[in-house]
Parts: structure tokens; C-alpha cells; sequence
């Protein structure tokens, strides 16, 4: 039986199956690993494109749209008996020949990691780190999400500068490999979230169970990006600044919660009137609906977390706009 199962969830993209899942199919060795797509209710042309143009690839058609959390946990939760890893892979991903090795040999020699990902450069860009997990992803001391190749909209040009492997705090959702069974036990994707972050979520709960998440860039994939939401929809605003107070809420202890989450709503404050008195007022509209549904959304955990993860010496907000340290590499110095 093959160790992995490579999972591309779509979603009415017809045209990025054919596209990208050829690179998939040449370049992910057969003896390790199966390729399946699971097609979450597309009323689009995706499933006669998958049964003309590609009829070896496994199919798990649902009945309807479960969201990217819920159509995942869906198809890992079928699939469990079967695979002892899996990698959710994004349906926009160009992968290079080989890449899926170094991942499994990487969580093979490493027992103690629970999760990898490649080195993400852009598709349109090849020359850039790509926007949504780089070569790994961090938190600062305030939960906000930075990368190994990118801090906020500053994305670097890839010379090699981060290829080693490291120890990072979150996994790209663009290309993520899981132990499956870690990932079942600590429940999977939040549906809550819809999207953006969940990714970053899981593997804080990954973390909090005592698993280790790392980036191994000797694996390298090309993604498309920008496919759901793109950069300045005020929809993405409103989902990264309210799915952000939901992951602290959910996986800070509660010794530390109330301080952070006070902090984050000053920080939030500053960044609603810059909206504001830039004219981007729909932008700041989103960032006072995030609150709101944020403590209409919030609920207490039974058995919070008692270790702090976000206790760490970076202040990206600092470091970036007061410091000019706008590179990875930067913040060290």
C-alpha cells in the first residue's frame, strides 16, 4: 500500500485542472503516491474534463460544496484507513520533478515532525517567493503571520537565501503534508474560518499537541495564487482580521488571551482609521464586521491550552515599519 495520497480539492476549476494537474501526474512518483481529486459539488465542466482528459486519477465527487475545511476533512477522513500521510495540494500548484521525496523522507527520518511543506515560489513570478507561505511560515508576539521570503506585502527574490531546512511555525495550506492520523486528532481544518488562516490554526493545534511543524525547501513547487480572494477585496480583510482574533482566542491560554486580544483591538483600531483616511472605506467597514462577528462566533474551550506559543521576541509591526526590516533575514540583525 502507498504511504501518501496527494489531495486536490476543487472547485469549478475546469481550466486549472487542466492546467496543472499534468505537472502532478509526471513529476509525483507512482510507487509512493496516489493522486486524488476531490471535487466539491462543481457545477462546472470539472468532472468530464478529470473522466476525458485524465481518467487514472482517482475521483471522490460530493454532492455539494463543504468549503476547502470541510471538503478536506471530508476526503482525509475517507481516505485515513488507507494512507499514512496525506498533502493538500492546491489546484493551482505546479510542482517540479521529484518534489514529493525530500517531503517523505524529511517526516520519515524525523518522527517527531507532523507536518512539511516545499519551498513556494510564484507561478506568474518565478524568480519570487510566493505570497501564501514562501519557504515557512511564523507568528509574531501579537499572532500575526509572517514568512520565511515575505513580510507583509514585501516579497522577496529567491537566491537561495532560505534554503535550509527549519523549524517553523505554520505550513503553507498551498502545499501541506500531514501525518494523517495527527491530523484527524487534532481536528482537522476549522470550517468556522471559510477561509484564509486555517492552515495556520491547524498547525497551531499541531504544535500545542507536542508535533513540529518544518519547512524542507529542497522541495519546490510554483503557485498560482490569488485564486479565491485577491489582495484588497475587503472580503479578504474582513476574513484574515476576524479568522486572526479566532485562532488567538482558540489556542492562546487563557492566562495571556484577555492582555493579546486587548493589544490586537488597539492594533486593529490604527489600522481601521489608516483605511479610513486613505478613502479604502469598505476596508475599514470590514475590519469593524470582523469584531462583531468575532464575539458573536467566539466559544470557550473546555481544556484550554496552557503553553503560550506566541511567546516569542518578534514584533513584526515594529520591526517592519519603525526598523525597516522588511526581509527574513533582516529581523535578526
Amino acid at each position: 500500500m502507498k504511504p501518501v495520497a496527494v489531495i486536490i480539492l476543487n472547485w469549478n476549476g475546469a481550466s486549472l485542472l487542466r492546467r496543472y494537474l499534468p505537472s502532478v501526474l509526471s513529476n509525483t512518483p507512482s510507487e509512493i503516491a496516489d493522486v486524488i481529486v476531490a471535487d466539491n459539488g462543481s457545477t462546472d465542466d470539472s468532472l468530464q474534463v478529470l473522466a476525458d482528459s485524465f481518467p487514472t486519477v482517482e475521483v471522490m465527487a460530493f454532492p455539494e460544496n463543504l468549503g476547502f475545511a470541510g471538503g478536506y476533512n471530508e476526503a482525509i477522513s475517507r481516505l485515513s484507513a488507507r494512507y499514512e500521510y496525506v498533502v493538500l495540494l492546491n489546484s493551482d500548484v505546479r510542482v517540479t520533478d521529484d518534489w514529493l521525496t525530500p517531503l517523505l523522507d524529511f517526516m520519515k527520518e524525523h518522527p517527531d515532525v507532523v507536518a512539511v511543506q516545499p519551498k513556494i515560489l510564484s507561478d506568474n513570478e518565478p524568480e519570487k517567493f510566493e505570497y501564501a507561505g514562501a519557504s515557512g511560515g511564523f507568528l509574531d508576539r501579537h499572532g500575526y503571520p509572517y514568512c520565511r521570503g515575505r513580510i507583509f506585502d514585501t516579497v522577496e527574490d529567491d537566491h537561495g537565501q532560505y534554503d535550509s531546512p527549519i523549524e517553523i511555525h505554520w505550513a503553507s495550506g498551498a502545499a501541506l503534508m500531514v501525518r494523517t492520523r495527527e491530523y484527524l486528532d487534532a481536528g482537522g481544518l476549522d470550517s468556522d474560518f471559510f477561509a484564509h488562516m486555517e492552515e495556520i490554526d491547524l498547525c497551531w493545534r499541531l504544535r500545542l499537541r507536542g508535533g513540529h511543524i518544518w519547512a524542507v525547501p529542497s522541495s519546490r513547487v510554483y503557485h498560482l495564487g490569488g485564486g479565491s480572494l485577491p489582495v484588497g477585496d475587503p472580503r479578504k480583510t474582513y476574513l484574515n482580521f476576524r479568522n486572526s482574533l479566532l485562532m488567538l482566542h482558540k489556542n492562546l491560554p487563557r492566562s495571556v488571551r484577555r492582555g493579546l486580544l486587548f493589544r490586537r483591538r488597539l492594533l486593529d483600531t490604527v489600522a481601521w482609521f489608516r483605511f479610513l483616511i486613505g478613502g479604502q472605506k469598505a476596508d475599514a467597514a470590514a475590519i469593524l464586521k470582523a469584531h462583531r462577528d468575532f464575539r458573536r462566533m467566539r466559544r470557550d474551550n473546555p481544556s484550554p491550552p496552557v503553553q503560550n506559543l506566541l511567546d516569542v521576541p518578534v514584533n513584526i509591526l515594529f520591526d517592519y515599519y519603525l526598523r525597516a526590516r522588511h526581509t527574513f533575514a533582516g529581523l535578526k540583525n
